[in-house]
């Protein structure tokens, strides 16, 4: 059972704050009620939505000094580390028989927590590495080992994988992207930003310092870095740039990106050296970088270029190493960056990196236990639902033509669904786990994943896998598979069990927040480039399109004018397709929401009318709170906007909200007619 979360506000209080609101009773709040007592009483729902549903909750509940952000989605990862870690740490007292997945799940866990064995070892796992980097005696031969370190996947120059081909989903392609930078996003090397001038000013430093821990640090590397870095920065696109799919798609033959963007780079040979045997296309998503990368790997010196390859090295596995670079790890990535104070318990970051490594063969254990067949029964059905009324939607839309809406309609229906956890696991049985280091176990995970991605080169795409575990707090649509994936963990309501959480909450929390907003995701305006059949293709009318964009930029502007912190602004173009998915979802659940008995009934619960509880449901899934350095850097690489506007941002356009908790026009909460946005 999931523990109850601690009632953070005095019963007359919340009490109080409630019967201020129109069509509420006075009628103090039962104190097991998940929503009514997270109600900040001294705030009104029509200043600040997201303050008033969440502010009693983040008043009681601070920010941990081993956090850069707190919230529900942490209060639920933290019930599932407890569960993770009793299976991980049976499975290490087990005999398990060598290849077997306990053997695996066993050996991992007990590496990752022996700290003397990571002292011990020191810099040994990857010292190899590092000795090919410093045998490297020309160009060539260092592009040499730039592509035998690839399957370790440190994001040094560029990103190599094979995925489906966006304009065929049935095909894997080999594809080319942009990559190679230390800091988080391209911009923080040219923003002027308290943040990002920081951020400059350390990280060289931080290059220095990890250099010289692992004893290869020339003077000045960590500015020589800087600077090689700092023109691949320059050559790369911006992050809304990145959501625009047709200008991704550069298919080219792989002489071609030799001959006319990279001489320096036999691309034929190497990916056969990878085991991609005659590729005569890749998939290039930013030819202009390659070309921004050619030009410096000509003019940097040679033993700079080898700094740079041995810090993305170094970096990409000194958590898993010793005290001393695991603590500078910390220092550059989690304090300077993101604010967190002091790092996260050694068990916790061990099952972080399980996770990442072999986290499918936890969820194979995990749902056995925690998800039950009747929760993954209401929530398929739930999609149904949303389904339905995503229909209805579409159907009375008065912007788009009949031969539109019959091609979304047909799309619509086609949406897959995947909820809990696959039908069908993976098969794990050629990765090798043992008890040397957590750095070699993370290696040879790297190693594995890396070849099973290139593996899938020349055979038919398997639409049957899950790119998710069932463990994890999150969800997805997959424009190529055209579907929806619901892990059994996003389903989770900390201090309730599903089968005591009434509709309201239900769909505020799960249809509106994850299943329509999924979706959604289907229609926005990445999403809605892609066919039926997961092609990027065109299947709107010119008229359509217009509309569409018109609507769209009302989003943009509004997203644009917030503000988070002094002088950055949430980049509205980049957040557009996960701020249309909000505002969908949000709409799509309360259309559902409409056809319930609670609704109907319109029985109060805690004091609540059914509709207020659908919105304060909604508000409870970003319920959170962010340190201003995470906030900063979010605002700088993300694609979702800060929690608190991914509530107030879509409650702002939705009638229905302003008639559940009396919002008029003067409130802050309020938008006139003419720059509402309706999409969808």
């Amino acid at each position: 059972m999931i523990p109850r979360l601690r009632v953070v506000v005095p019963l007359l209080a919340a009490a109080l704050a409630i019967a201020t609101l129109p069509g509420i009773s006075r009628v103090a709040a039962a104190p097991e009620d998940v929503l009514a007592s997270h109600i900040d009483a001294g705030t009104s729902p029509a200043v600040d939505f997201f303050q008033y549903a969440n502010g009693a909750w983040l008043q009681g509940h601070p920010i941990p000094a081993s956090e850069s952000i707190w919230g529900i989605g942490n209060v639920i990862q933290d019930e599932t580390y407890e569960r993770l870690r009793s299976i991980s740490a049976e499975a290490a007292k087990s005999k398990a028989a060598a290849g077997t997945e306990t053997q695996k799940i066993g050996d991992f866990w007990a590496t990752a927590i022996d700290s003397p064995l990571a002292e011990r070892r020191g810099l040994e796992p990857v010292q190899a590495e590092l000795s090919r980097i410093d045998a490297a005696h020309d160009l060539d031969a260092l592009i040499n080992v730039a592509f035998s370190q690839l399957p370790l996947e440190t994001g040094a120059l560029f990103n190599l994988f094979v995925s489906q081909d966006d304009k065929h989903s049935d095909v894997n392609a080999v594809q080319l992207v942009q990559d190679g930078l230390g800091l988080p996003d391209r911009d923080y090397y040219f923003n002027t930003d308290e943040s990002s001038v920081r951020a400059r000013a350390e990280y060289p430093k931080h290059v220095q310092s990890l250099l010289a821990l692992a004893g290869t640090a020339a003077p000045g590397a960590g500015d020589s870095v800087m600077a090689f870095e700092t023109e691949l920065a320059r050559a790369s696109r911006q992050l809304a740039d990145l959501r625009d799919p047709e200008k991704n798609y550069n298919k080219m033959a792989t002489g071609e990106i030799t001959s006319r963007y990279t001489p320096s780079i036999d691309w034929p040979r190497h990916l056969a050296d990878l085991g991609l045997k005659n590729v005569d296309s890749v998939i290039v998503g930013q030819p202009e970088f390659l070309a921004g990368l050619e030009a410096q790997l000509k003019r940097t010196p040679l033993p700079v270029l080898k700094d740079y390859l041995k810090f993305h090295l170094i970096s990409g596995y000194a958590e898993f190493m010793n005290h001393a670079l695991a603590d500078e790890d910390f220092r550059f990535y989690h304090h300077v960056l993101s604010g967190q104070q002091e790092p996260r318990a050694r068990w916790k970051r061990a099952l972080d990196a399980e996770e990442d490594a072999i986290g499918m063969v936890l969820g194979k254990l995990y749902v056995k236990q925690y998800f039950t067949e009747a929760a993954k029964k209401r929530y398929s059905d739930l999609v149904e639902t949303i389904r339905d009324a995503y229909r209805a939607r579409i159907q009375r839309l008065d912007w788009m033509s009949e031969a539109t809406r019959e091609k979304a309609l047909a799309k619509l229906a086609r949406v897959g669904k995947k909820v809990g956890y696959p039908d069908k696991w993976k098969d794990y049985s050629a990765l090798t786990i043992g008890r040397s280091s957590w750095a070699e176990n993370m290696m040879s995970a790297a190693r594995w994943h890396f070849q099973d991605r290139l593996s899938r080169w020349g055979k038919p795409v398997d639409r049957a896998e899950w790119h998710m575990t069932p463990q994890t707090y999150n969800a997805y649509y997959s424009t190529s598979n055209n579907e929806i994936v619901l892990p059994a963990a996003i389903f989770l309501i900390p201090g309730l069990k599903d089968e005591d959480a009434d509709d309201a909450l239900v769909y505020g929390y799960a249809a509106a927040g994850t299943i329509g907003h999924e979706i959604t995701h289907g229609f926005d305006d990445d999403g809605r480039q892609f066919d039926a059949d997961g092609n990027l293709k065109n299947w709107w009318t010119d008229e359509d399109v217009t509309r569409f964009q018109q609507r769209a930029q009302r989003m943009v502007d509004q997203f644009d004018a917030f503000q988070p912190l002094p002088g950055m602004h949430i980049n509205g173009k980049a957040s557009l397709g996960e701020n249309i998915a909000d505002l969908g979802g949000l709409l799509l659940g309360l259309d559902a929401f409409k056809q319930t008995k609670q609704y109907r009934e319109g029985k109060k619960i805690a004091g609540l009318t059914p509709m207020q509880r659908y919105f304060l449901g909604y508000a409870l899934g970003w319920m959170s709170d962010i340190r201003k350095e995470n906030l900063a850097r979010r605002l700088m690489s993300d694609v979702h906007a800060p929690a608190k506007w991914r509530v107030n941002g879509p409650c702002a356009n939705v009638p229905e909200f302003y008639q559940a908790f009396g919002v008029k026009p003067g409130d802050p909460m309020w938008r006139a007619d003419s720059v509402r946005v309706s999409i969808w």
